[in-house]
């Protein structure tokens, strides 16, 4: 019985959260009434002392990364860089090769350590001209958007600064760089398979005699006219943060001085510092460079700051809500039955991982939960931590794109678009093709050792 009111809860977080209801106000709600209906300790209790001691904790230890990658894109975005970066690849590129054109633009930008929605309110002007110039149906420009922004660059390509890929590297001891060989080979296989889907639909749908369609919006971008850094001057900040973060995580933090300095203070390297470091140090390049463009840089720091605070109190109240159903007595059972299952252990990984996402209809939400949850038990299986920092992200970022996941709402509110009309596509490229990609890389793993 206590194992169905965890379930019971878990269909619950997803349902509503899909009709729209906050997490801030659901995960907790949901956490009280598992601890009640279970009877395993106070509903007040599990507020209190599980819960929000998990989510305290989880703020305490990602807030930096999140505000830094908040303001970073926000100038990105509101100087012009991020449009001047996409407009050049794309216009390089040609609309012969309008998909790739996109695709590549939009992951330069994610992989630039530009945040997703950034990315989205850039890209779609852009790829939605490019698109019409090219004859292209305008209902697969989601699924080109998504494929540059919520796919390889955000789980599988090593060094990525996104926050979802430092998340592992606390509870795990790694690096942003975790696993390059199966990152590489995962994010491959995604931009691959992702640019063959889309062309071969975009095909598919041009023989038929379908073109751009008719659309209330005329692809182009309403700031063209506003001034823009140079290609180089926008790449500069990019470049800084790839730079300066290698040079931390591979140099400077694995110094033997540096290592004995915080093992005197008895703790370790943060895998986030790095990244943090070198983002703070890319806002202060555009802070001075980007003057002319930025005329307004108080308030976009200050939006940028806001803008942080939703998703790092989401994924919080998402793991507060893990933490209480850890500590129900009933979820033994339920690590018992998964424990159980004749599979490799890193299967098991992919599994939870892939299913706590799509439940939650968040990455990183799904990432948190089962590093919270099941981090520790990870570990302890043996597994080499950077192939489990890889797997856990791989697998998140399968099942999180189900129809009711925010950052889908939000693309095809932006592209004027319906579930019915682009989300068979964003399915493929965002679910389907990424966990292809995870179960490889694990068959890959056991196969060969590879890391």
């Amino acid at each position: 019985m206590d194992v169905a009111v965890i379930l019971l809860t878990l269909v619950g977080l997803m349902y509503f959260a899909y009709r729209g209801v906050s997490v801030l106000v659901l995960a907790p709600v949901l956490a009280m009434a598992a601890a009640l209906l279970t009877s395993d300790f106070p509903f007040l209790y599990a507020l209190s002392n599980v819960f929000m001691p998990a989510a305290a904790n989880y703020i305490k230890l990602y807030f930096p990364i999140f505000i830094a990658g908040a303001i970073f894109g926000k100038l990105m975005g509101a100087s012009g860089a991020a449009r001047t970066l996409s407009r050049s690849i794309i216009q390089y590129l040609g609309t012969k090769h309008a998909i790739l054109s996109v695709v590549l633009a939009t992951a330069l930008l994610t992989y630039g350590g530009v945040s997703l929605f950034v990315v989205v309110f850039a890209m779609y002007p852009i790829g939605a001209a490019t698109f019409r110039a090219a004859g292209i149906p305008k209902r697969l420009l989601p699924a080109a958007i998504t494929l540059g922004a919520f796919t390889f660059t955000m789980t599988a390509l090593p060094g990525s600064p996104q926050y979802l890929n430092t998340m592992p590297t606390i509870p795990f001891g790694t690096t942003i760089y975790a696993a390059p060989l199966l990152g590489l080979l995962a994010g491959t296989m995604m931009l691959v398979l992702g640019i063959f889907w889309i062309k071969y639909r975009a095909q598919k749908a041009m023989n038929a005699g379908e073109g751009y369609g008719e659309h209330e919006d005329n692809g182009k971008d309403a700031q063209d006219n506003a001034p823009t850094p140079s290609f180089l001057m926008a790449l500069i900040p990019i470049l800084l943060v790839f730079a300066i973060n290698f040079v931390l995580t591979n140099i400077y933090f694995k110094s033997p001085t540096v290592i004995a300095e915080y093992e005197a203070l008895d703790t370790r390297v943060n895998g986030t510092w790095s990244v943090i470091i070198a983002l703070a140090i890319a806002i202060v390049f555009m802070l001075v460079a980007y003057r002319r463009y930025l005329f307004e840089a108080n308030k976009h720091i200050f939006d940028g700051s806001v803008g942080s605070l939703l998703p790092i109190f989401n994924t919080a109240s998402e793991v507060g809500y893990g933490a209480v159903i850890t500590a129900l007595t009933a979820f033994i059972a339920i690590k018992a039955g998964i424990a159980a299952i004749e599979i490799p252990d890193l299967f098991k990984v992919a599994i939870t991982s892939t299913s706590l996402a799509g439940i939650i209809g968040s990455s990183s939400g799904g990432t948190g939960m089962v590093l919270a949850m099941l981090g520790n038990d990870f570990l302890n299986t043996g597994i080499h931590p950077e192939v489990l920092h890889r797997v856990v992200l791989l697998a998140a970022g399968g099942l999180d794109t189900l129809p009711h996941c925010g950052a889908v709402i939000t693309l095809l509110a932006v592209c004027r678009l319906s579930h019915r009309q682009s989300y068979g596509d964003i399915a493929v490229v965002t679910m389907a093709i990424p966990l292809l990609s995870a179960f490889t890389v694990i068959v890959v793993h056991l196969s060969t050792g590879l890391v």
